[in-house]
């Protein structure tokens, strides 16, 4: 039976919405639509510029528009270059500073301008948004990048943590092949279990005839420079608000980018965060498992609730930053939520009364069992002690979310991966009182296997009293060697109630998030025969493996 795969063609441009071919400095012409334009009302301009069909409801921008024109800016929505509407070579990650910079001042040279613009947006056109900032024109005045980063090189198949090499991610991977092939995007299923598993891949590419450009230098190890301007972080300073999801897979690299910027001359005073228990599409932790009536991506009334929720804050900050009807004190430093209490407001993150704790992993015999396992102590074992997981290629540790941009649409019960024999579980003592997490979280283990690289999955679990875990934080890295790897896992502010406790879960695969480890030095894409490993985590005082927390003081809430 041959793939399925189904192609995505562009939505009609709605009849409030005027559509015009933009000229880009090559002669390209990029799909451009303009929302709320007066000529004789010359007003700042709100941009988003995304590969995601502009007329899709998948991006719902006929909604989106009607919230910032109702305050008085005209909103702009561009199809990038090579994709829907829009000319050019189809290839992400590339042409998007000089293509940002002649929308910039197409749309300064218009009558319904005023010359002043503000950029907004998630993912991929967070990186739009980056890639205005690295081309330096006057015009743009702030951005809203949601859900994103700056660094995610040739594509979202990889980027920087700072916890140094990652295992591929195989959610990102798949993206390219379906979104960057060309104008259009394809729907398919990929084989994950084929071997080679590049095979899976090129059977797509032979059911669309055509490749995608950006996967095979993903494959390829090919690296892609996104700039060909200045970093942002070395650009000329604009006033952001970062929109983080606590949940969202892209929360570490986007984190990192915010507290970077908050330690420049220059930027650190125009830094304004929002961290919300939401994931990468938006499902909130208040809602999770997400019922029908509140799925936004299938239901319309729960489209429109979060649309206000999605709009506000980007509205509030433009009316300072690009009206100037509000003043910058108008606007708290920091929003942040505490996942199962609420907002609240700071002037910096971390917050300055939030305190680094460590606790360390003991008991590790008891660890390869189940829940709950070895034990996270406040303190390390004198004893060098140590634990066993077993790598196998054909019987891989399941991933936590069959797609983690939708973390938590289902936020599964992880207690049955919790419980597998090739992982380790160590849990911290039940409480009766609140902890309260509230900025980074690293894992510090000191590990070691009969494989010349390998892979490391960390995952920090609520365990309820009923015995269910879910997901707090999770990381990853790639080891080539023995000694102490440090994992960035997050930030991130959550409540752990009182009658429930942590998990920290160690696994040496997470499929089919994450691409599997030849187990050898053999390409993994091109192996029909990886092979199985065994891993060694020591502990003790000599070797203290142990995880990093960031915790307030107890409330007495």
């Amino acid at each position: 039976m041959s793939l399925a795969v189904r192609r995505v063609t562009p939505e009609p441009v709605p009849p409030h919405a005027q559509q015009h071919m933009v000229r880009m400095r090559d002669g390209v012409q990029l799909a451009t639509d303009v929302y709320g334009a007066d000529p004789g009302n010359a007003a700042p301009t709100v941009l988003a510029r995304l590969p995601y069909d502009k007329n899709s409801r998948y991006v719902f921008f006929d909604k989106i528009a009607e919230r910032f024109t109702a305050h008085g800016y005209v909103v702009v929505v561009q199809d990038v270059r090579g994709k829907f509407r829009s000319q050019g070579q189809t290839l992400g990650w590339t042409g998007e500073v000089d293509d940002g910079y002649d929308t910039l001042e197409w749309i300064t040279r218009q009558p319904w301008s005023n010359g002043i613009v503000g950029m907004f947006g998630d993912s991929y056109y967070g990186f739009t948004q980056w890639s205005a900032v690295s081309s330096q024109h006057p015009a743009l005045r702030a951005i809203v990048p949601r859900v994103t980063c700056t660094n995610n090189g040739p594509g979202i198949a990889s980027y920087d943590t700072g916890s140094g090499p990652q295992p591929l991610w195989l959610e990102g991977t798949s993206y390219q092949a379906q979104v960057w092939t060309d104008n259009d995007t394809y729907e398919f299923d990929v084989d994950h279990s084929r071997r080679p598993l590049l095979a899976a891949y090129e059977e797509a590419f032979a059911a669309i005839g055509k490749r995608s450009a950006g996967f095979d230098l993903i494959v390829g190890g090919i690296p892609l420079a996104p700039y060909n301007g200045p970093h942002p972080y070395d650009a000329r300073p604009v006033p952001v608000l970062h929109c983080v999801g606590w949940f969202d897979n892209l929360g570490i690299a986007h984190m990192r980018d915010y507290t970077e910027l908050a330690r420049r001359p220059g930027w650190a005073a125009m830094q304004y965060l929002i961290a919300d228990t939401i994931d990468h599409e938006n499902y909130f932790l208040d809602d999770a498992p997400v019922a029908p009536d509140a799925d936004h991506l299938a239901d319309d009334a729960a489209l429109e609730r979060m649309i206000d929720f999605y709009t506000g804050p980007a509205v509030e900050f433009f009316d300072v930053f690009l009206k100037g009807t509000a003043q910058p004190e108008s606007l708290p430093r920091v929003r942040w939520k505490l996942g199962h209490v609420g907002w609240r407001t700071a002037s910096t993150w971390p917050l300055p009364e939030a305190t680094a704790t460590e606790l360390y992993l003991a008991q590790p015999a008891a660890a390869t069992g189940t829940a709950p396992g070895g034990e996270l102590a406040p303190g390390p074992a004198g004893a060098s002690e140590s634990a066993e997981w077993r790598y196998d290629p054909d019987d891989l540790v399941p991933s936590a979310a069959a797609d983690t941009f939708m973390q938590l649409r289902d936020h599964v019960d992880e207690r049955s991966t919790v419980d597998r024999d090739d992982v380790l579980v160590f849990t911290g003592p039940v409480s009766d009182t609140p902890l309260d997490l509230a900025g980074p979280v690293h894992a510090v283990l000191h590990v070691e296997s009969t494989a010349p690289t390998f892979d490391i999955f960390v995952r920090l679990l609520d365990l309820a009293p009923d015995g269910t875990a879910r997901l707090i934080v999770r990381g990853c890295a790639q080891a080539d060697g023995p000694g102490e790897t440090e994992i960035a896992l997050g930030h991130t502010g959550y409540r752990v109630r009182p009658g429930h406790r942590l998990a920290l879960m160690i696994a040496g695969s997470d499929f089919p998030n994450h691409l599997p480890n030849s187990g050898s030095l053999e390409n993994p894409w091109l192996t029909t025969a990886p092979k199985a490993s065994l891993q060694k985590l020591r502990t003790g005082s000599a070797h203290p493996s142990r995880l990093r927390l960031t915790v307030l003081p107890e409330s007495g809430e």
